[in-house]
């Protein structure tokens, strides 16, 4: 168990602006990281192994993607005790996002609104960030798979959006043990649009065919996972479900931030512009998961990813269809503690 209860430093955290607590938080991972102060949050991994997409997951938790962008933490990450961490989103060139300020928390209802924007220092900084990290090394202990997240910029016109999926590809490829292509984020315009039937077609499309090229230039099949919105009908799940299977994409991640504020009307800063994540995401993603998987059938991965802040409701995707779960609100409203608590509640499950 870490040496530090996370109960203690929230006050100071919280007390902070979200952004600057966040900036904070990675500016010190990213510091200890390898070094004896990352006792204060080093954790034993549950051992609860699966084999999904080709891959051995040594458990069931893993951190989702947008809280490393520059994956300048893996190392302190997976020190916590998860079974996988996914960092990003990286685009090819460097872009600060949208302005300040673009983070909001609503403790009330143990949520995050944020409007980040794909903020990120380019693929360059990127890869290099995850070649200098100890778990990348060969002939590393631990097991611990790494997932790649990529993007689009945000100057990059959306007819135009998969020169940069390919462009990012083509540079994660080599390093990942796999790929989410992030077609979902709220904050980056026009993106979302990319989910359409025809848009998404040719977009997995020319993924897929990438794939190909790169799967024979290095010797090895890296499996492409696809990140879809909690905001979506049954029909545009269902059309979305046979396009992944269409272009043997090897799983999906459901779901990113929601746009929905119902559960949050009312609350100060329920109505600023941005993805809201945390608990009241929960039933949303539960049912896009229950949705892809009556469309996909048994045997195809899901991530299940919104609204975990315990270890029930991180059981509540696994029933709800979902193989693996990824957190992400949940372990700056409850701390490290979590990964533990959620790994050992699907374990017993079971």
């Amino acid at each position: 168990m870490s040496l530090l209860p996370y109960a203690l430093a929230r006050p100071f955290l919280f007390g902070l602006d979200p952004e600057t607590a966040h900036e904070l938080t990675m500016a010190s991972l990213a510091r200890t990281q390898g070094t004896p102060l990352a006792l204060a949050y080093l954790s034993s991994r549950v051992s609860d192994p699966i084999e999904l997409a080709g891959l051995k997951f040594p458990n069931r938790v893993g951190l989702a993607a947008g809280l490393d962008k520059n994956a300048r933490c893996i190392d302190g990450l997976a020190a916590m005790g998860f079974g996988f961490v996914e960092v990003g989103t990286v685009t090819p060139k460097g872009q600060p996002g949208n302005p300040k300020p673009r983070m909001f928390r609503l403790p009330e209802a143990n949520a995050l609104i944020n409007r980040l924007g794909f903020n990120n220092e380019g693929l360059d900084a990127f890869l290099a960030n995850v070649q200098r990290s100890s778990v990348r090394k060969p002939g590393a202990q631990g097991g611990l798979l790494l997932g790649l997240n990529i993007g689009k910029n945000a100057a990059t016109p959306i007819e135009n959006a998969v020169d940069d999926y390919l462009a990012c590809l083509d540079g994660v490829y080599p390093h990942a043990d796999y790929v989410t292509v992030n077609i979902s984020s709220p904050n980056t315009k026009n993106l979302r649009a990319l989910q359409s039937d025809e848009a998404l077609d040719a977009l997995l499309g020319r993924i897929a065919e990438r794939r190909e090229t790169l799967a024979k230039q290095h010797g090895k099949r890296v499996p492409i996972f696809v990140k879809i919105a909690p905001d979506l009908d049954e029909a545009q799940v269902a059309v979305i479900a046979a396009t992944l299977k269409s272009h043997a994409m090897d799983g999906v991640v459901a779901t990113n931030t929601t746009l929905n504020r119902e559960a949050v009307k009312g609350m100060r800063h329920a109505e600023e512009a941005g993805g809201l994540s945390g608990a009241p995401v929960l039933e949303a993603s539960n049912r896009v998961i229950s949705q892809l998987r009556a469309a996909l059938g048994k045997g195809f991965p899901i991530i299940g990813v919104g609204g975990i802040l315990s270890g029930a409701d991180a059981v509540s995707k696994i029933k709800a269809g979902a193989d693996v779960v990824q957190i992400y609100t949940g372990l700056i409203y409850k701390g490290p503690e979590l990964v533990t608590q959620a790994a050992q509640a699907i374990k017993k499950s079971r």
